[in-house]
Parts: C-alpha cells; structure tokens; sequence
C-alpha cells in the first residue's frame, strides 16, 4: 500500500523497538481489501497501542487521503533484572520487555524494586545521565534488602546511599571524597563506601586486598601533602588518647615538691632547740647568785655575832 505514511517519534538516542514493516503488516490486515477507505482506522490504532514497545498511537486520514501512523516509542529509564527476568522501565513507570531485535543503553538496576520506586529511581538515573562526574563513575544500581547501592566503574567497590532521598547531597558528597581523596588511593582498597549518613562517609576496606608500601598513586609530586593531611583528620582522637596518658604521671613530681615542705618545718624545730638550751643556764646563775648572797648574808651574821661577844 503506497499511501500508507509511518511517523516515529525523534530522540536524541534513536530507538528501534517498532519497525516500519511490522506496521504496515498490520495495516495489511485490518484493509483486506487494500482499499485505504475501507481501513477500520479505531481498530487498527487499538492494535498498535497494545504493542508492549509503544507509547502512544495515531492513525488518521489526511485531506489527500492518505493514511498516517504516527507512533511514539517508549524510551527505558532503565534496565531491570528482578527475579531473574530482565526488562525495561521508561519514565512513566510502565514495564515492557526486552526486544529481540534491539537493545537499548541504559543503566542496569539489580535487586527487588518495588514498582512505586520506579518513578523515584528514574529521577535519579536522570541525574546520573546529566551529570558528567556521575555519569563516568556510575554503572549500575543494586538494592540490597532497603539499601541501594551506586555500583561503579572504578574499582570493586560499591557506593552505599540507602534510601531515594537527597541524592543531590550524597552524590556531592561522595563526588568530594573522590576528588579530595580517592583520586590518591588504589580504589580496590575500598569494599564499600558508604554516603547514607549525614555529613560524613563511612568506608569498609577489602579484606583481600594488600596495599603497597605508598597508597599514593599516580599524584603529582606538588599534591602529595594532600593525601598525608587527609588521614591525619580522619585518625584525630588518636594523639588526644596519647596525650591523655602522657598527661597521669606529672602529678607525681608535685608530690616530690610537697615533699621539701616537711624540712622546713624541721629546720625551724632545730633552730627552737638552741633557745630552750639558752634560757636553761639561766635559772642556773640566778641559783648561784642567791647561794651567794645567803652565803654573804650568813657571813654578815657570823661577823655580828662575833661582834656581840667582844
């Protein structure tokens, strides 16, 4: 049929999901008369619409009778595997399977997805695409139990982010971490990290990971106080542990100044000893002056008497 026009909506990503034939395959068979008047256009717009690949559908007549379809495809937000079965999620939330014919890029999400985080987790993928810094460093999202994971291209490890909410900050936060930090560092050092808290990053380390003599890697030797002033603010408690144990043995040489104390104390006793010896020979002259003028007086007497026999 040589009046039939098919229209496909244009995007920046061509999508092939519908092909021009399988169309007209169907306009063949709702026009068994290959007569364009006798097309049965509200049923051949139902058909079309029912195709899993397709958005939405118009079929019409135009003044030069000619029959036109426009259709529009649906375009994947992303890729999902649950429960072992893998298809596709555009931005309206709806399902539709994996074509055999064409395969659309977009981001892999792994794990049970409810269908109401759909909407949320396209938004967030939509973030990732328009974003030059995440979209290099992100390939793939999986949930695990509540917690959604970034799974990046850099290494083995995985950006733990928790729930949907404030992706900006957690984004931000990691894309810090990774310029101020990791940029130095063998990224299989890492397990996880994780941007799920509020103001800070928690990172689990691989075990089977063995790091090298330097962690610095590839840095420009103008930057390579950056990463030595890095840990030294992740380790701070640890010189205020050390001072506080260095800071239990002052108290012991103040004991050894109290002790001095008690000296002079014995200082001054000796110095009063003296005094108590001095006012000792007192009373002994005193004793000594009455022996001598009991010994006058007694004289004095003897010198009477001897006077008043005369």
């Amino acid at each position: 049929m040589e009046n039939v026009s098919i229209n496909m909506n244009q995007t920046k990503t061509p999508v092939y999901f519908v092909d021009e034939k399988d169309i007209k395959d169907l306009v063949k068979q709702f026009n068994p008369t290959k007569k364009i008047g006798d097309v049965k256009i509200p049923e051949l717009e139902k058909k079309i619409n029912e195709i899993p690949f397709v958005d939405s559908a118009n079929v019409y007549m135009n003044l030069n009778g000619n029959l036109n379809v426009d259709i529009k495809q649906r375009i994947p937000i992303f890729r999902l595997n649950k429960n072992g079965k893998d298809f596709y999620v555009d931005e309206k939330g709806v399902e539709f399977p994996i074509s055999r014919n064409f395969s659309y890029p977009c981001m892999l999400v792994m794990g049970d997805v409810e269908a109401s985080e759909y909407q949320e987790l396209g938004k967030l993928i939509e973030k990732i695409d328009k974003d030059d810094f995440s979209k290099k460093y992100f390939i793939g999202i999986k949930k695990e139990k509540d917690n959604y994971n970034l799974l990046t291209s850099d290494g083995n490890y995985k950006v733990e982010i928790g729930d949907l909410e404030n992706i900006d900050f957690k984004v931000k936060g990691f894309k810090t971490f990774v310029e101020k930090y990791l940029v130095y560092q063998n990224p299989n050092k890492y397990k996880k990290i994780s941007v799920k808290y509020n103001n800070q990053i928690v990172t689990t380390l691989n075990p089977y990971f063995k790091e090298n003599d330097s962690i610095l890697r590839n840095a420009p030797k103008i930057e390579i106080t950056k990463p030595e002033e890095k840990p030294t603010q992740l380790l701070a408690s640890v010189p205020v542990k050390t001072e506080t144990k260095k800071a239990e043995p002052k108290p012991e040489p103040k004991k050894e100044i109290k002790k001095t104390e008690p000296k002079k104390s014995e200082v001054k006793k000796e110095s009063s000893k003296p005094k108590k010896v001095e006012k000792k020979p007192e009373p002994k002259k005193s004793s000594e002056k009455k022996k001598e003028t009991t010994s006058k007086s007694s004289s004095d007497k003897k010198k009477k008497a001897k006077v008043v026999v005369e």
